[in-house]
């Protein structure tokens, strides 16, 4: 079967039944299809089945850049035999995120001589093997690393020093306070930081040698871009600021890229950052293309000063608690061309409160926006639903938005309904012995029904529920992302600091935002990832039903406290949204105060949910059955991720979790298993030693839109 691959037969009415192979494609088809297949699948099985394959796979545009990415199947055998085999085309190897792969796999890296891009995040790497590895790559000129426990800068050889002095980037993730590699690089353009060091080391003085050892500060004389993210906790905002204070002694004059992101309180801000932002949009050709800093460090008169040179092509304003700075005035009164903007972050504190007339203008001014991120504001639409000035209505003019971060009450049609008000007609009523034989009227959004159970009348109510979507799913057809996020949410799921044990108050206003409006929702045919999270005003969950009927390319859900928060009132509308039409779907998080992940929950996950690969879940009281999750994993073969974070005892929680290590971990190599109850008072330290490409795409609930800059 040299010259042929088994025979399709394409059928459709109005073409006749024709017999079609795959080898009269062309070469150019071909490639293209063959790029969608993961690098070791494609080396080491897919050139084994014909002659003609076998040589499309020697093409240099498949063989240069080998991406193992989140390719969980590829085991070390696979990926030495195929470093062994590409060894001398190789340019671009990402194994980011291959946590699974043993540190001496690494060693195989070093046959590929021409390699000039290099990403090993999340792998195991010491300092000698480094120092090998550096030695024999001497065209690298872009490098990404974990920098952990034990680094030591001296036992790096001469070789090794002066390659690292040929970077042009480097990506450095920090899980102990150092500098890293960061002082031989003096010819850096790109640096990239991940701040990820614990509060243990602060208690142990970690960056307290930093401080006194001045000489090992790099100098950033040729940086083009410099960029920081910090996890929480006070050590990493100290180790941020010493990163910063080299621009007090020389100030880069070609920087166009600055991207600060500090999860609470920020650090001082460095006496050197007027004079850095003010290089930045004064020098002579130089247009800043990305700007983030953090909350109490932008205000009006450094935004108008960057603006004035030029708009960037991402932004990030979240949170931002300068006294009277308003990011969204300056920005449309700064009177220049907008139109760069791609990308936009204004990610409030749960308080501020959007007009639809603002909005409106910001997307006449950025009309090629791509990103949006107006998650923790408010936005209270007054007037009738059928009238013009809602804020989907203006959002729709946005037809090239890919993802969008819109607050609960955003969707909301009408005020919340009036409490407590007194009539004085019942008042001699309402004081009668019989009283509590009445039976009270029930104040909140009327029950919604599926379409399979919709009269006429109630049809003509569902339409009017999501009557102010309409233009949003027609003005923006590509639409590939959605976070509906509750003002004011706050994950019960904690980074370094014990489970929060209260739950948020909603907005009275999301309280009319239910099941008729995630129905409508179902009308975003195009839809890939999804968020809902604090959603009061969902009764029975019977729109997720028609929700995922509509997206049927889902491949990213995540639900957050859902309807109310003394019980699990969608559980039966779950489960039957998860039997239907979920086959694509990838990742899957559920957070939810009461939740019972019993049999029937993990049968209907498993009935179609064929592609799943991670899977969260995250109750405070919840409860699971260890038998009903042996049986998921053992019926859903591709799950290499299971996080449950709930009730029970830590013993129940430890034999669940050996037992699934112990029965799955040698089919599945990249099987990453915690189970843990979520206020066990050492849940923080069990967080850090999860993998953090995992910890940061899923288990920790936090918006994602416009939250990194658009790679170039």
């Amino acid at each position: 079967m040299d010259n042929q691959i088994e025979t399709a037969l394409c059928c459709s009415d109005s073409i006749s039944q024709t017999s079609v192979t795959i080898s009269d494609f062309s070469d150019e088809i071909l490639l293209n299809i063959l790029r969608f297949i993961p690098s070791h699948d494609l080396m080491l099985n897919v050139s084994q089945v014909c002659r003609k394959l076998r040589t499309l796979c020697l093409d240099k545009s498949l063989r240069a850049h080998v991406h193992l990415h989140k390719e969980y199947t590829a085991n070390d055998n696979a990926v030495k035999q195929l470093l062994k085999n590409l060894s001398g085309d190789i340019q671009t190897l990402n194994l980011s995120g291959c946590y699974w792969l043993a540190g001496s796999m690494v060693d195989q890296v070093t046959r590929c001589k021409a390699l000039v891009s290099l990403d090993l995040s999340g792998c195991r790497l010491t300092s000698v093997r480094l120092s090998h590895l550096l030695t024999s790559l001497r065209s690298l000129r872009s490098l990404a690393l974990d920098v952990g426990p034990g680094f030591d800068l001296h036992q790096l050889s001469a070789e090794g020093k002066s390659a690292l002095a040929r970077l042009q980037e480097l990506k450095q993730t920090l899980l102990t306070p150092s500098y890293g590699v960061v002082p031989c690089c003096s010819a850096l353009r790109c640096l990239h930081l991940y701040l990820e060091a614990s509060e243990g080391w602060r208690e142990a003085g970690g960056c307290a040698q930093l401080m006194v050892g001045q000489s090992s500060v790099p100098h950033y004389q040729n940086l083009r871009w410099f960029s920081a993210r910090l996890a929480p906790g006070e050590v990493n905002r100290t180790l941020l600021s010493l990163y910063l204070a080299v621009f007090s002694m020389r100030v880069p004059e070609g920087l166009t890229g600055l991207v600060l992101s500090v999860p609470g309180p920020a650090p001082p801000r460095p006496v050197a950052m007027t004079a850095l932002m003010e290089s930045m949009a004064s020098t002579v050709g130089n247009t800043v293309s990305a700007l983030q800093l953090p909350r109490t460090w932008l205000d009006g008169a450094i935004l108008g000063r960057v603006l004035a040179h030029g708009c960037p092509s991402y932004l990030n304003v979240s949170r931002c608690s300068s006294p009277g700075f308003n990011p969204l005035h300056v920005l449309l009164s700064a009177g220049r061309d907008l139109t760069p903007l791609r990308s936009l972050n204004f990610c409030g504190k749960g308080e501020e409160e959007m007009d639809a007339e603002s909005v409106k203008a910001l997307t006449e001014c950025c009309p090629h926006l791509i990103h949006l991120n107006l998650s923790a504001t408010h936005y209270h639409h007054a007037l009738p639903a059928g009238q013009d000035g809602h804020l989907c209505g203006a959002l729709g003019r946005l037809a090239a938005l890919c993802s969008l971060a819109l607050p609960v009450c955003a969707l909301a049609q009408s005020p919340p309904a009036p409490v407590n008000i007194q009539d004085p007609h019942t008042d001699l009523f309402s004081r009668s012995l019989l009283l509590g034989l009445k039976k009270s009227s029930r104040i909140g959004v009327p029950t919604y029904r599926p379409t399979t159970e919709v009269t006429v009348g109630q049809g003509e109510e569902r339409q009017d529920r999501g009557l102010c979507i309409q233009p949003l799913l027609q003005g923006c057809p590509h639409l590939v992302e959605l976070e509906l996020i509750g003002a004011g949410f706050s994950s019960a799921m904690p980074r370094n600091e014990p489970a929060i044990r209260k739950d948020p108050s909603a907005c009275p206003w999301s309280y009319n935002v239910g099941d008729g409006e995630l129905a409508a929702l179902g009308g975003m045919k195009f839809l890939r990832k999804l968020t809902l999270a604090h959603l009061p005003g969902v009764l029975k969950g019977t729109g997720l039903i028609e929700l995922v009927q509509g997206c049927k390319d889902l491949r990213s859900l995540s639900l957050a406290n859902l309807g109310s928060l003394k019980t699990m009132n969608y559980t039966q509308a779950l489960l039957e949204a998860l039997s239907y039409s979920l086959y694509l779907l990838y990742l899957f998080r559920l957070e939810q105060p009461y939740f019972n992940a019993n049999a029937a929950f993990f049968e209907a996950l498993s009935h179609q949910c064929h592609q799943l690969r991670r899977l969260c879940l995250v109750s405070r009281h919840g409860t699971f059955q260890p038998a009903a999750v042996a049986s998921f994993m053992q019926s859903c073969a591709d799950v290499i991720m299971c996080h449950m974070f709930m009730g029970g005892t830590l013993v129940a929680c430890k034999t669940l979790q050996k037992t699934l290590l112990d029965s799955f971990s040698i089919s599945r190599p990249a099987l990453s298993v915690v189970i843990y109850p979520l206020l066990h008072e050492d849940l923080a330290h069990v967080i850090r030693g999860m993998p953090l490409c995992h910890l940061d795409e899923i288990t920790l609930f936090k918006s994602r839109v416009a939250e990194e800059p658009m790679k170039q």
